[in-house]
């Protein structure tokens, strides 16, 4: 029997080290432990957030492995297989099922789109080929295809296909989903409480990594009808969820989650290049956000996140891996950093 998808499920950060060239299987168990103990609902690997773009396809796979193997059936279990052919597409899910994923997360064909047709063909040919949820991935903005409302509808309507991640961010479009049917599981971070208010079945959130406990929380608040309480515990929430959605001091969502979820304790490594860290002004920003969370709130003792002099430095830093000579620490290349540069161990430089 297939496992309902409903409530908070955090679109998992995943944990690199060596400069971001090697996943951390350690930290990626630890880090799901962390996640389960504070009551999600279910783990999304290979996430947007897990830096799905960036990684190579065996790693993609090793990750279904090993959080599926320690994962062991606690929370339901989603992981993306998407890729721009068919073929690929149906290879990668059936991986992904073996390895003990309970649905697929899976964008439309991008780049060379084939229209709404073409759509069509994909997700149908993938429902036949799997016995597994489909949830589709809606986030045009990255994607450059939308899934549409007209479109939803004839989706919805194949077999296997009982969900949809609405990261548009489009509150008006996405309450025609939810009227259409199936299961809506928004992935917009601004309008989290709304969404859930609004009759999505749950949320696929990247910040959860950082406010697992707190996300719980207004999950459940929602589901209580206390909307006055979960209002103003999104008050709190708030700030942090609106600069990672959109900011001016150049910091991009992965490399903003990543070091927001550091500063609160639970350090995952950086980014995969080219993704870099964030600012020193970004930084400021995230810390006085953070502040205001009323669990996972920013503590000064256990920041853990490596603050660095110069913007520029991240550079030096991401390119002086141990494949291109030099060492790493804790995932930050030192090798060829000046010893007053290199960063201390168990805070900041």
């Amino acid at each position: 029997m297939r496992k309902k998808l409903s409530g908070i499920f955090a679109a998992m950060c995943t944990p690199l080290t060596d400069a971001g060239e090697t996943i951390d299987d350690g930290r990626m168990r630890e880090h799901i432990d962390y996640l389960i103990e504070a009551g999600v609902h279910g783990i999304v690997l290979n996430a947007g957030t897990g830096e799905f773009a960036y990684m190579r396809r065996e790693e993609v796979q090793h990750i279904n492995e090993v959080g599926g193997a320690h994962i062991a059936g606690r929370v339901p279990i989603i992981s993306q297989p998407s890729a721009v052919g068919l073929s690929e597409t149906i290879e990668k899910s059936k991986a992904a099922i073996d390895a003990g994923v309970d649905a697929l997360m899976v964008l439309p064909p991008y780049l060379e789109s084939p229209f709404d047709r073409g759509i069509l063909f994909h997700y149908e040919q993938l429902a036949n080929a799997v016995d597994a949820s489909i949830v589709l991935y809606n986030i045009p903005d990255a994607s450059g295809i939308e899934i549409t409302p007209e479109l939803y509808r004839r989706l919805i309507a194949i077999d296997n296909i009982e969900y949809i991640k609405d990261s548009a961010g489009d509150i008006a479009k996405q309450q025609k989903l939810i009227a259409i049917g199936g299961g809506v599981l928004s992935g917009a971070d601004p309008i989290a409480p709304f969404a859930l208010m609004g009759g999505a079945v749950g949320l696929i959130w990247g910040a959860v990594n950082i406010m697992p406990h707190e996300a719980v929380r207004l999950w459940d608040l929602v589901q209580k009808g206390d909307y006055k309480e979960a209002m103003e515990l999104w008050a709190l929430m708030a700030p942090t969820n609106l600069f990672l959605w959109g900011n001016s001091l150049d910091v991009e969502y992965l490399g903003g989650v990543k070091a927001a979820t550091a500063m609160v304790g639970h350090d995952l490594g950086v980014s995969r290049r080219p993704q870099p860290p964030i600012t020193g002004a970004g930084r400021v920003a995230l810390q006085a956000a953070l502040s205001s969370l009323p669990i996972n709130k920013l503590d000064r003792s256990r920041l853990v996140h490596h603050e660095w002099e110069e913007e520029r430095d991240w550079l030096v830093q991401m390119t002086k891996t141990g494949h291109l000579g030099g060492n790493t620490r804790r995932g930050f290349a030192t090798g060829s950093l000046p010893e007053d540069r290199v960063p201390k161990e168990g805070g900041e430089s």
